[in-house]
């Protein structure tokens, strides 16, 4: 108990020590702005995301569009922010699914009980972590997509769910089990270390002396003393999220048009033709995608620097 008291007082203190560097806590409100915009698009958004203007098409940055048009008329600017709208769903529910809720659970129970189990769990991970990341998620998009798109078709016609494809339900499900497939495996490798080399602590033998259940010593004396470790993951983890579903889109097996994403917005602006006649097409969602990445990545850095050991 007394190591658990001591590992929340440390808690306090790095996040203490985290509001004193600058440029990480500039990442942080960079990264809950563009997340603020994109959660909101709807309602922040001037115009629909594949609302066109005819009158305006291949427009520059004026203040009616305040960062231009793209080659079919649509406000650059709106399409942005639908496509952050995208990127924060499917990044958000990767994380909560694959690296929480399914890498946290089996780093758990992998590392408490051990032999078989712990052997059983640690070889599938392999399996995944032997396919390079993106290769997994490219192959898996592609052989994903037509089947539950299928499902998805078979609900519509068989329920009164209408418009679940033209709602992105299919690519969400289709990007997220991608992204699961590999986000899993490192965060379970570093729960089971933790919990092999905390599960022979003394408040933990004391737990189970007195007929804790195996739930309680997991979720209450094993769990809070290895949050340091996986907050430092996930913060790390995002900009990787975020890099591989624009490449994905990028690729054309993420979100599907007309439904913006910043990888396909991106695509469209990339070639050497759009670049010549319309280059603001390029700058707001490389702008933003770049920010992202790099926002999350100095963030994870400042999140490892104050919850590292040496710092207690």
């Amino acid at each position: 108990m007394d190591t658990a008291i001591s590992n929340k007082g440390h808690l306090s203190r790095a996040f203490t020590r985290l509001w004193h560097k600058k440029i990480a806590v500039a990442c942080l409100i960079a990264i809950l702005l563009i997340y603020f915009m994109g959660i909101f698009a709807p309602l922040i958004a001037p115009y629909g995301y594949n609302e066109q203007d005819y009158q305006s098409i291949r427009e520059a940055p004026t203040m009616e569009h305040i960062a231009g048009t793209d080659l079919k008329g649509r406000d650059v600017f709106s399409r942005v922010l639908w496509g952050i709208q995208n990127t924060v769903i499917i990044t958000l529910v990767t994380i909560l699914t694959g690296a929480l809720l399914i890498g946290v659970s089996l780093g758990l129970i992998s590392g408490y009980y051990g032999g078989r189990v712990d052997s059983i769990i640690m070889r599938i991970g392999e399996l995944f972590a032997s396919f390079p990341d993106i290769l997994l998620v490219i192959l898996l998009a592609a052989t994903l997509r037509p089947r539950i798109l299928n499902v998805v078709r078979w609900i519509e016609d068989n329920t009164l769910l209408d418009g679940l494809v033209k709602s992105g339900v299919a690519d969400y499900l289709v990007i997220s089990l991608a992204l699961v497939s590999f986000s899993w495996v490192g965060m379970a490798r570093l729960v089971r270390g933790q919990v092999l080399s905390l599960k022979s602590s003394q408040y933990v033998e004391s737990a189970q002396a007195t007929g804790a259940s195996t739930s309680r010593i997991l979720f209450i004396h094993l769990l809070p003393n290895a949050i340091g470790p996986i907050v430092v993951m996930v913060s790390m983890g995002m900009g990787t999220l975020i890099g591989t579903e624009i490449i994905l889109s990028w690729l054309g097996l993420g979100i599907q048009p007309p439904r913006p994403s910043l990888g396909t917005m991106l695509l469209e602006a990339g070639s050497i033709s759009a670049l010549r006649v319309v280059p603001w097409m390029l700058i707001a969602p490389g702008i933003v995608a770049w920010s992202l990445v790099l926002c999350w990545n100095l963030f994870g850095d400042a999140m490892s620097d104050v919850l590292n050991p040496s710092t207690r």
